[in-house]
Parts: structure tokens; C-alpha cells; sequence
């Protein structure tokens, strides 16, 4: 299955059989972002909590005590 990174628009080749393949196929509202850009933008959120400055919101109380 071929599918296009939402943010860089790289064109990247799935397994059919992958359950992010089929999650894509039958929930067309889920989009694909690739690896290098999952990274970078797990980099960057990760950079922004270390300042001090961003406030993460999460619904999750557990999470939160986390951060």
C-alpha cells in the first residue's frame, strides 16, 4: 500500500498486511505521518517542555503526574 506523509509529502510503501495499512484503509479520517517526521516533531515537544514555558494539556490525570 502506498501512502503520503501528511506533513513532508514523502511517499512511503506499507505491508498490506500491517494493521497501520488496514487502520488507514477502513478509518479514512487517520492519517499517515512518517517516521522522520514523528521523530522530529517528538523532538521538538520534547524541547518545548524543557523550557518551562509549554504547557502540555492531556485529559489523562496519570499522564500528568508523568510530566
Amino acid at each position: 500500500m502506498r501512502v503520503q506523509c501528511v506533513l513532508c509529502d514523502a511517499i512511503h510503501e506499507l505491508d498490506d498486511d500491517s494493521p497501520l495499512a488496514k487502520r488507514l484503509r477502513n478509518r479514512p479520517i487517520h492519517t499517515f505521518m512518517c517516521p522522520d517526521c514523528h521523530d522530529r516533531i517528538t523532538k521538538k515537544t520534547l524541547e518545548r517542555l524543557a523550557t518551562g514555558k509549554f504547557r502540555f494539556y492531556r485529559s489523562s490525570s496519570s499522564i500528568d503526574k508523568e510530566l
